[in-house]
C-alpha cells in the first residue's frame, strides 16, 4: 500500500459479529471463503447485505489472494477497480 501513497497508521482489523448484519447497510467480503463465513457468523443473509466486492464490476470473482498467489499488484488492481465501481453504483444510487 506504501508504493500507491497509502499509510497504515490507524487503520485496524476486528472481528465480525452477528451484529454487524444489523448495524450495517453494506458487508463486503474479498471472496468466496470470506463470504460463506460472513453467513456464517450473520446466521445468513436474508437482506442480501453480503456481497463480493468484485461483483461490483464486469469480471465478478473473487479478489486476486496475494496470500497463495505473492502477486500484491493483481490485489492492488482487483481492489481498486471493486472500490471505483462500488463507489460508482453508490453516487448512481443502489438498486
Amino acid at each position: 500500500m506504501a508504493e500507491h501513497g497509502i499509510g497504515c497508521l490507524g487503520k485496524t482489523a476486528r472481528q465480525m459479529t452477528r451484529s454487524n448484519y444489523d448495524r450495517y447497510d453494506l458487508l463486503i467480503g474479498m471472496d468466496s471463503w470470506n463470504i460463506r463465513n460472513m453467513r456464517n457468523i450473520c446466521g445468513g443473509d436474508p437482506e442480501g447485505k453480503i456481497v463480493m466486492l468484485m461483483d461490483f464490476t464486469k469480471r465478478p470473482g473473487d479478489v486476486a489472494d496475494p496470500w497463495y498467489t505473492g502477486n500484491f499488484e493483481a490485489t492492488w488492481r482487483d481492489v481498486l477497480e471493486g472500490c471505483q465501481a462500488l463507489l460508482d453504483r453508490l453516487a448512481k444510487g443502489c438498486d
